[in-house]
């Protein structure tokens, strides 16, 4: 199915939703505690962190698991407060810019790589498993400031979705932190998904070799379309989930 299809099937869902607008509160709030979890969870076991779904969840609640690193531990508490920072941007009505980007970053390796939160790369890196290289350190400020100066024109004439999915591909194309990388793009994803009224996705450990493939296609393709279909229908799918979950 072409993607433009499923981007108006998305549409008519989001109308549907919308209708149900204002949704219950404690159905409201069990709803981002579930999000919360499994956003958290997934996002750091696609980077290979082994905490399973339910230590995760402890581990939100402020238990530490026994075995298991501080590195592990951070990257659930880091990773939900870069969640609630991205709400806070979106509640703000606060533009995406580089500063922003940085400070995501920041927070995701906040206690990790400090030195490295929040700063451009100054070496060269590779992607394990891609075909795709990442450019030479010393073009990535000049690449992310196309990136943004896209996002800022031509990105605002494409259906947010489409937007939302090429700000993903396209920074992690530049790859321009030395780690972290991921888990700042699929915050970016569900930023631009959220501020344009689209509920988050979650793009699930399982789906990890389909999600590596469509982002290694694009880059090296330069072709967007198959990981804005992949973004599309995981998207479809949490929009059945919302809808058929809220009274």
């Amino acid at each position: 199915m072409d993607y433009h299809a499923i981007l108006k099937q998305i549409d008519e869902k989001k109308a549907l939703l919308d209708i149900k607008r204002p949704f219950p509160r404690h159905t409201l709030e069990s709803l981002r505690a579930k999000l919360l979890v499994e956003w958290t969870y997934h996002s750091n076991a696609i980077e290979g962190n082994t905490l399973t779904l339910s230590e995760t969840k402890v581990v939100l609640e402020g238990i530490t698991i026994g075995g298991k690193t501080l590195h592990e531990h951070l990257e659930v508490i880091n990773h939900r407060e870069a969640i609630g920072y991205i709400e806070e941007i979106i509640k703000k009505q606060e533009y995406l810019s580089e500063w922003q980007i940085k400070n995501i970053h920041s927070i995701v390796l906040k206690g990790i790589l400090p030195e490295s939160a929040g700063v451009y790369r100054r070496e060269n890196v590779f992607i394990s498993g891609a075909e795709h290289i990442p450019p030479d350190f010393v073009q990535v400020p000049a690449q992310m400031a196309d990136l943004l100066e896209w996002y800022a024109g031509e990105a605002q004439m494409l259906h947010a979705v489409e937007r939302a999915a090429i700000l993903h591909s396209w920074f992690v194309k530049i790859h321009p932190f030395v780690d972290g990388n991921g888990r700042t793009a699929r915050l970016l994803l569900n930023f631009e998904l959220m501020k344009n009224g689209y509920v988050p996705i979650v793009i699930k450990k399982e789906q990890r070799v389909e999600y590596y493939d469509s982002l290694d296609f694009s880059h090296v393709k330069e072709d967007y379309s198959v990981f804005i279909q992949l973004v599309a229908r995981i998207l479809g799918d949490a929009f059945d989930f919302y809808i058929r979950h809220i009274g």
